[in-house]
């Protein structure tokens, strides 16, 4: 056991107070933290339907706010029992070596809000391997584990360690495929760097791929929501040619449109390539200042050969950079190296952008205690298990 675990076992600090946040306070508070996930924001409670929610604030004995969490619910079937869900939160001081006095209260207060159990999606990183390091290693049977990591952050080492010593389970063990959002992400770094940093992190392919597009007349311009159905359409056909399916709607994607820039315009925008006057490709991406994503991108089958995608992919990173944002997150990527496992076919994409690829820790649940709702998490587990 490590000596930080050591520490935080020792630590016998007061409990902080949790008590429900209103929008503005929970908002306010994650504009100070450069990890909050878009998916912590408020506005994503009205992207999910069928669950209900609440904003948490975390204070101390002075009244200042610590910490904050959106909390999803849902009702498991022929109960009056909820399963809680943290997406990618909650936003914490997860350095806090005391750990117990975070998660006592939030326990305690899902508890008596009715929750059976509870999923959170701590912020640290665990692992990081350079795109170089990868793209060498790449091989028949071979994925991201098996390659010596470029770094392990000791601060996401540690919180896991305290999570599995307080009974907190690893949703899919060390699989990539059992967490709700991506365990694998890719992402490049964008504090510090220039325009002219960014073009020559590029590898060849990417920025000749990039000059075709320019020569060939590639426009990249802001959609609105009026556009949001030819995404989608690009979308169904990427999901044939690339064989995935995100099994999400026209509604969804309208519905997370108008909640997200509700919340604050320009949240998400919807990015297109125009070639001859044809929408050939059209991405997602979300920013919340010091952070922008690139949530989900389709394009066409045809003119494949004016890279729209590329030129999409150069323009997304140029305005996040000068947006402010210190990463440009392309979010999930699978965990293989197999150039014949189709999806390496993506991770290769990406690493042509010279980012690279980070396991976060992952997402982890636990019974919020009681011989009741531990029975019940159990037969949740199983009803899991048959879907």
């Amino acid at each position: 056991m490590s000596a930080l675990l050591a520490t935080g076992e020792r630590s016998r600090e007061r409990d902080l107070r949790i008590h429900g946040l209103t929008v503005d306070e929970h908002r306010a508070h994650l504009a100070t933290r450069a990890d909050a996930s878009f998916l912590q924001y408020p506005s994503w409670a009205g992207v999910k339907e069928g669950w209900s929610s609440e904003g948490l604030g975390w204070h101390d004995d002075d009244g200042t706010l610590k910490g904050s969490a959106l909390v999803l619910y849902r009702q498991f079937p022929g109960t009056r029992k909820y399963f809680a869900y943290l997406p990618e939160g909650p936003a914490a001081d997860w350095a806090d070596p005391g750990m117990d006095r975070w998660l006592r209260p939030l326990l305690a207060h899902l508890r008596a809000a009715g929750a059976f159990a509870v999923r959170i999606g701590p912020s640290p990183a665990y692992r990081r391997w350079t795109g170089a390091r990868l793209k060498a290693a790449a091989g028949p049977g071979r994925s991201v584990g098996d390659v010596l990591a470029s770094e392990v952050d000791p601060l996401g080492a540690a919180v896991a360690d305290r999570l599995r010593a307080r009974g907190w389970r690893r949703c899919g063990g060390d699989g990539d495929d059992a967490d709700a959002q991506p365990r694998y992400v890719f992402r490049v770094p964008l504090a510090g760097r220039t325009t002219e940093d960014l073009w020559s992190g590029l590898n060849q392919e990417w920025r000749r791929n990039v000059r075709r597009a320019q020569k060939a007349g590639v426009r990249i311009v802001t959609g609105s929501a009026a556009e949001l159905p030819d995404f989608h359409r690009l979308l169904r056909i990427t999901e044939e040619r690339d064989g995935f399916r995100l099994g999400r709607s026209l509604g969804y994607y309208q519905r997370q449109y108008a909640a997200l820039n509700a919340e604050e315009p320009g949240r998400m925008k919807l990015c297109l390539a125009v070639h001859d006057g044809e929408i050939l490709a059209a991405h997602t991406m979300i920013s919340t200042g010091r952070r922008v994503w690139y949530q989900t991108g389709a394009s066409a089958d045809h003119r494949r050969e004016v890279r729209p995608s590329n030129a999409l992919q150069w323009q997304m990173m140029c305005d996040a950079l000068a947006g402010g944002a210190e990463v440009y997150d392309m979010r999930g990527v699978s965990s293989t190296l197999d150039p014949h496992d189709r999806p390496f076919g993506l991770l290769r994409w990406k690493l042509g952008t010279g980012g690279e690829v980070v396991e976060t820790l992952g997402e982890w649940e636990t019974s919020v205690g009681g011989a009741a709702n531990n029975t019940l998490y159990r037969a949740f587990q199983a009803y899991l298990a048959r879907r």
